[in-house]
This record gives C-alpha cells, structure tokens and sequence, in this order.
C-alpha cells in the first residue's frame, strides 16, 4: 500500500500539505509578494506603442543585445506585454511576446496560489520530477523562441524613429 502511494505522489505535478508554522512558507511569500508587485508595476506603466521598451519608463536602459547587436533577447518585450494584457489589451500583448501572456497567466494562477496557501499554512510542494520537467519545457520553449527571434530580427531598435526625436531633443 505504501508503495502504490509512493507511485500516486510521484505522478503528480504538485502537491499540499499543512505545515505548523510559516516559517517554511518565507519563499512562497516572497513570489506572492514578486507578483503583486510587477502587477501593480505594469497597471502603473503604460504599454509602449512600438511593443518593447515600456521598462524604460521605470528609467531603466535599453536592452543591451538591442544596443550591441540591434537584435531582441529572448526576454525583450515581456514588460511591454505584461503591461498590455494587465490594460486588456490583449492583441498587443502577443505582439509584444508571444510568450509573454501565457508567462503571465502562469505567474498569476501560481502567485495567487502561493499568497493563498501562505494565508492557510500550506506548503505549495512542487519539487516533483514531473514539475521539474515542465518548467525545465518551459524555460527551453523560451530560450528556443529567443534564440529563433533573435535571428529573424535583425535592425531590431532600442530607440523607435518616434523615440530618437524625443531622445535627441532631451541632450
């Protein structure tokens, strides 16, 4: 009986489990809390019309694979996409990224999960093989759609023509 136990558990993707103290609980907190705030973030910011560069109304920098190689990394435009699905606009946001919706999907329903179980004393368990699988999937699927972009992009710009007016004016 135990063992079929064992097999039960080890198909699953992610399991629960009540704890007596938060103390283990610290780094679910934590990604709650990494949540909340790159949506309060991306409510704050507005979408940059050219579908990337929106971080750099927070006073950040260009991407330095744009500036160096005038060519996107796999994570340019996550913050443009992020902002316009959090404003409903959707069609924007796939534009932006096309991973970038499904990454905030995902970062919704597990950030709410960890602020949830956090509030109950239940330990979100998801160090499981089969976990372990579908984010090592995920971060290839990314890293292969980055790769993929960044070589069919090329004269990809940090500053859009609307921009560079704006930069140039500024000096």
């Amino acid at each position: 009986m135990t063992a079929d136990r064992t097999n039960q558990t080890d198909r699953r993707l992610y399991s629960f489990r009540q704890v007596d103290t938060r103390h283990p609980l610290v780094g679910q907190l934590l990604w709650f809390l990494l949540w909340l705030g790159t949506t309060a973030f991306a409510l704050y910011l507005s979408p940059d019309p050219h579908n990337h560069g929106t971080h750099q109304q927070l006073g950040l920098p260009p991407c330095p694979s744009v500036l160096f190689f005038h060519r996107p990394c796999p994570g340019c435009g996550l913050t443009t996409s992020f902002t316009a699905f959090v404003h409903g606009h959707w069609a924007q946001a796939f534009q932006a990224h096309l991973l970038g919706p499904f990454l905030y999907i995902l970062f919704t329903i597990t950030g709410i999960t960890c602020g949830w179980c956090w509030l109950k004393r239940v330990r979100f368990d998801n160090d499981t093989p089969r976990f372990n699988w579908a984010l090592g999937g995920l971060v290839g699927a990314f890293l292969v759609f980055g790769a993929v972009r960044f070589a069919l992009m090329p004269n990809y710009q940090a500053f859009p023509a609307a921009r560079a007016d704006v930069v140039t004016a500024q000096r």
